[in-house]
This record gives structure tokens, sequence and C-alpha cells, in this order.
């Protein structure tokens, strides 16, 4: 009943494991594919970010695949047993490092950071209460929750979309196509933290971008593949919005010529804004393999109909 290891921060992991769950033979890839007595048939879990094609050949007898990371668009769904679990990453240190990134991002929008950093002159701008900013989240998973609940702290005037409804106090709801346009008519900041879909690739475009009020500003923490980046740079040209901060591209890392890199109302930082802590990653694993020893539902496990 190994667990196979593949990723950054690997000798921590080993390390939580070998402290939280000695009895679990542990092993890193791909060193553990040199030892002479290593048995890919032995390898019931396997915890990986970039997954290689042939996962069931190399381990035909695996019972969870984990993804690292809170996205699972890496992984080639129609290549994996239908039966085979695939389970996203839900743990307390990559949710709180992306509730600090949006609120970093959010606060910095909303104070005008952008502008004060570029334009290098004493001219103040209207400063707006947070309850006069509006700020809007795409995606209400556990990451898009967990920001929106600090950012009504805060005082902002919040508003959530997700294709499915959802409650979350002190946050005004929408759900499905519906009911977009109006969600986004009421966004002066808009937080993408969708999973990367077909359905959603593509989704940050000039229509979109035109739904926003004129001076919106945009977050994408979600996926790089969410943005259309020309749409981005025509709506920042035109004034119809006011800056974009961005953390995640495609590709990554973004070439060093790319547009993005010098325009004046774009901050770029390098895919940080959240990263799993080897600690509470184990210890959401191990409970996850507990969960599937007593037979119970698996935290974070990806319904393939929908893709996340």
């Amino acid at each position: 009943m190994a667990f196979l290891y593949k990723g950054d921060n690997a000798a921590a992991w080993a390390q939580e494991f070998a402290a939280r769950a000695p009895e679990i033979p542990f092993h890193l890839w791909p060193a553990a594919g040199e030892a002479a007595d290593f048995d890919p048939a032995a390898v019931r879990f396997l915890a990986i970010w970039q997954p290689p094609a042939d996962i069931p050949a190399r381990f035909p007898k695996l019972e969870i695949l984990f993804s690292v990371g809170a996205g699972v668009d890496q992984f080639d769904l129609a290549k994996l047993p239908p039966t085979l679990p695939l389970v996203r990453m839900v743990e307390p240190g990559l949710i709180d490092g992306m509730v600090e990134y949006v609120c970093f991002a959010v606060l910095g929008l909303h104070r005008d950071m952008p502008h004060y950093l570029s334009a290098r002159e004493w001219r103040p701008l209207p400063v707006k209460t947070a309850a006069q900013r509006r700020v809007g989240v795409l995606g209400l998973g556990e990451l898009g929750r967990a920001v929106l609940t600090r950012l009504a702290t805060f005082g902002f005037d919040c508003a959530g979309w997700s294709r499915s409804r959802h409650e979350l106090p002190g946050v005004r709801c929408h759900a499905g196509a519906d009911e977009l346009p109006a969600f986004l008519a009421g966004c002066d900041i808009l937080v993408c933290l969708l999973p990367l879909t077909a359905a959603t690739r593509g989704m940050l475009d000039a229509q979109l971008f035109a739904a926003l009020p004129a001076g919106a500003a945009l977050v994408n923490v979600g996926r790089g593949g969410h943005l259309v980046e020309k749409d981005l740079l025509q709506a920042l040209d035109d004034g119809h919005l006011s800056a974009a901060i961005l953390d995640v591209c495609e590709p990554e890392p973004l070439p060093a010529g790319h547009a993005f890199w010098r325009h004046p109302r774009i901050w770029l930082t390098p895919h940080i804004a959240s990263a799993t802590q080897p600690a509470s990653a184990v210890e959401a694993v191990l409970e996850n393999l507990r969960r599937h020893a007593r037979g119970e539902a698996l935290v974070g496990l990806v319904d393939r109909s929908k893709g996340y």
C-alpha cells in the first residue's frame, strides 16, 4: 500500500509522512523508480502536479490520484480510468495563501496603487471607502468562498458568481449564465478564481470586459487560459479597464518580450498567489486516506462531468 509523491518540497513531504504515518511506505518519484526493490504495482496512492500520460500502465493498482495543487486542468481526464478517483488539494495553507494574495491585490486596486506607482507624481486621487467599492469573485469553490469571507470584513460590497447556486453570509451570490451580466455590471474589481475547463477557457474576453463598469479592474488568479490577452490589452488601452493584476499566464513563464511586462497598468507575479504547504497538505492527504479506508466520501473529489 505504497504512497508515491512527485512535486516540489519533496524532502518536506517525506519528513511529514515519516512523522505522521510511518506505517505507510512513502516513495519519491523518480528516485523510487531507480531503486531495485521498488514495485510500481505496490503503489496505491499517487500525488503529483504534472502527470505522465501512462499513469494507468505504470501503476496498475492505483486507488487514488491526488493533485498537489488546487487545480486539475493539467490532467487529461480522458486518459484516466473512469473509476480512478482524482482529488484536488484542499488544505488550509493553500487557502490562506490565496486569501492573502487576493486581499493584497484588491486593497492595492482599491487604493489606486497601480496608478501611483506608474504615475510617479504628487497628485492624490479621490479616496473611496470600502463600502463604495464593489468586489466580485468568479468562482465560489473553497478558495472563492474563503476570499469573499475575508474581503467582506474590510467592508467591501461583495458579490460572487458560479455556475451553481451558493449562499454566503454578507455576499450577493449569482448563479448561471442568465445572472452573469447583472453580476459583472456590479463589479468595480473582478477576481477570477474559476477552474479552467472547456466552458471557462477564454472567458475573460472583450465581451466580458465590456459588461464591467467603466474603470473596473481585473485580478486573475485562476489560470492563464481564462484570459484572452489581446482583449485585455485593448480594454486597458481604451481606458475601459483601469488596471489588471495577473498571477497566471499562458504559457508560464511568460516570454521576456511579452507586452504584459511593459504595460504600465499591469502588475505581474509568477504564479505565487498560493502554494501548497507540506505540513497541512500531508494532513489533508492522510485524512482522505482515512476516509478512503472507511469508505467515506473524499474531500476535493473531482466531478468528471464538470472537470473540477
